[in-house]
């Protein structure tokens, strides 16, 4: 890969990890530090099953809120009716990026089941889809103040999500496979 759109920390790490699993250990702690996030997170789930769990989790403090839940579990039916940005990633809508949960747009984010799920002031819900199905969400986020996502960051991220999909696919495959096994 040779896209500049990418910091060379992030290009060195996509060219010599393969696995999914180094890359995404690897790459958590290098995104939140270029995007001087608080905390970066991976959600995985299987489209067809509707089992989903969040194994990766990079936080710059013990302070921020720990998310890892290495174990499968099942969607729950209400999810995309509580949370907007979850409805639009199971449509494929574009990734989206808040700048201040305390006063996005209601149809958008659901401000009271951000507080109470996540706790986070801004974010990206980076919308990680392959085939017209969501794979996975990746999600930067910060703690106690608002954030403007550059044209930077957005770049990034965009380029994340089409690089990051087919790993997701191979993760979800091969692990929940091995719950089966």
């Amino acid at each position: 890969m040779t896209d500049l759109t990418l910091p060379k920390a992030i290009r060195n790490i996509l060219n010599t990890h393969t696995e999914p699993d180094s890359v995404f250990n690897a790459l958590l702690p290098v995104l939140g530090e270029i995007l001087q996030c608080d905390r970066c997170f991976l959600y995985v789930r299987n489209p067809q099953t509707k089992l989903g769990k969040v194994p990766y989790c990079w936080r710059r403090s013990l302070e921020i809120p720990e998310v890892i839940d290495s174990e499968w579990k099942l969607e729950p039916d209400s999810l995309t009716k509580e949370d907007p940005m979850f409805a639009a990633a199971i449509r494929t809508d574009p990734s989206i990026y808040v700048e201040d949960v305390e006063i996005a747009n209601p149809e958008v984010v659901n401000q009271e089941f951000e507080r109470k799920q996540f706790g986070h002031r801004a974010l990206i819900h980076a919308h990680l889809c392959q085939d017209g199905q969501l794979w996975g969400i990746l999600q930067p986020a910060i703690f106690g103040q608002k954030r403007v996502w550059s044209k930077f960051d957005r770049a990034i991220v965009t380029k994340l999500e089409s690089e990051l999909t087919p790993l997701v696919v191979r993760y979800v495959v091969s692990k929940e496979m091995q719950t089966y096994d």
